[in-house]
């Protein structure tokens, strides 16, 4: 696509991106991306609905109540609305609220649960209609997605957590589709956003991961929604801030930022089309080992007196991030291969229940995750990041070895979930939660979105009107 618009030469492929962002015709992305759109936004409504009964999303939302005496905009199964910054934060927070959220594997990366808060805020306090929410999803995923690859895996590395330092910006540009923001208003917001990007990963070290990984969500969609309308109110950002000097892509890329993937073939393919939705309550590291320790123990639980020991083979980073046999939290639970395990040939992982607090001091359950060799194995290192791969061995006591091997987890798009696995984890979720809203009617509602349609309808029934 020809740049239309003047642009400082060091920030070609991000003006490129922008531009992409405020003139792609709606007309040219194919029907498919505006269907799992609708995926999209489904799947991150059920993860919210029951991320928001949560306590770090009922603390948070109790605060920007309290905070917040007028807005237009939603928190999922409440009737007071706040101001679309504070609603974003809310439900971002719920939507990641639970390790449910969806993923851009390639990208490795948490598109929806920034996004789409920020987007549905942004479209709800504007009067927006459904196809421009779902035109901002699209190209939010799509911003997403480039934005990351750009990146890199430097940041990961250095311990940032890529949604909150990629989504701010990727997010802030799709708002500013939703709002119609001109090009330099465009560049503004995105420029404003990057000094928004944060998250630190202490939340994997072990020792207590506590609630603020689910904040890490919460806070880049505001922090998108709040540079957007600063921008359009006419505060200024500086243009260099995705590919300049001490830019996004130079700060936390450092040498291995690759600023082409920005622009590269636009309209060719579609993030939104390459989704993994998660079928765990986990980290995506953790997605295929507890596939196979379930493909292995067939349809009952396993007699851990049988067991010797249990190898998990998987990537480096797995291996360094992921080894806590012990967790003392739910977020330690959720990242720990060896409890997953455990917990896998004992009980059922896919139940979010079983990571209540309780669950951390059974005493043998322990004693199996205590089994648990982590090694690198070398398949599988060769193929991430763009693949997740896992191998599992049980070594049992007579001798036998089960063994597998996945190189793409169920949910990731080599594997896909079908539309039915997507709307049955929504209503699974949804009748797990508390809060008060008809759930199968937003699924209805959901599904439904097209066109010119008002999103009143939907926004009454989120908030269980």
């Amino acid at each position: 696509m020809p740049l239309s618009h003047s642009a400082p030469s060091v920030s070609v492929h991000a003006t490129a991106l922008i531009e992409f962002i405020k003139d792609y015709p709606t007309k040219d992305i194919p029907p498919i991306a505006f269907d799992n759109a609708r995926a999209c936004l489904l799947d991150a409504l059920g993860c919210g609905l029951f991320g928001a009964s949560q306590p770090w999303s009922t603390i948070m939302a109790s605060q920007l109540i309290e905070e917040s005496s007028h807005g237009s905009s939603v928190v999922l199964g409440h009737r007071q609305t706040l101001s679309a910054p504070a609603a974003a934060l809310c439900n971002g927070t719920a939507i990641h609220g639970f390790e449910l959220d969806d993923l851009l594997p390639a990208a490795i990366i948490h598109p929806g649960t920034v996004v789409i808060p920020a987007v549905l805020a942004a479209a709800q306090s504007s009067n927006a209609t459904a196809e421009q929410l779902l035109r901002a999803i699209i190209l939010g995923y799509e911003a997403t997605s480039r934005l990351s690859l750009a990146l890199g895996t430097k940041a990961s590395e250095l311990g940032f957590h890529k949604t909150s330092v990629v989504g701010p910006v990727a997010s802030a540009l799709a708002v500013g589709s939703v709002l119609g923001l001109t090009i330099p208003q465009l560049i503004s917001a995105a420029g404003i956003a990057a000094s928004l990007s944060s998250g630190i990963k202490a939340y994997v070290v072990g020792g207590g991961g506590g609630m603020v990984k689910r904040m890490h969500a919460g806070w880049a969609a505001s922090s998108a929604v709040r540079a957007a309308l600063l921008a359009q109110k006419g505060f200024t950002g500086p243009s260099g801030a995705i590919e300049g000097h001490y830019g996004l892509l130079d700060v936390f890329g450092y040498k291995e930022a690759q600023p082409t993937a920005l622009s590269k073939d636009f309209g060719q393919s579609w993030a939104i089309n390459a989704v993994w939705f998660k079928v765990y309550p986990l980290c995506g590291w953790v997605q295929g080992v507890v596939q196979l320790i379930k493909q292995l123990r067939k349809a009952s639980p396993f007699n851990p007196d049988e067991l010797e020991k249990i190898v998990v083979g998987t990537s480096q980073l797995a291996v360094k991030s992921n080894a806590n046999p012990k967790p003392e939290d739910t977020m330690d639970a959720q990242y720990s291969i060896p409890y997953c395990v455990a917990l896998t040939l004992m009980g059922d992982p896919a139940d979010p229940r079983s990571f209540e607090p309780a669950s951390f001091t059974d005493q043998p359950l322990l004693a199996l995750a205590a089994k648990v060799e982590l090694t690198v194995d070398p398949e599988c290192e060769a193929v991430y990041p763009s693949r997740f791969g896992s191998r599992v061995q049980l070594h049992l006591k007579n001798g036998k070895v089960l063994q597998a091997l996945t190189l793409d987890p169920h949910g990731t798009p080599a594997d896909p979930c079908t539309a039915e696995e997507i709307s049955i984890k929504f209503n699974r979720l949804a009748d797990l939660s508390p809060l008060p809203v008809d759930s199968r009617a937003i699924a209805k509602s959901v599904l439904a979105l097209q066109g010119e349609q008002s999103l009143q309808p939907i926004n009454l029934l989120l908030q269980g009107q």
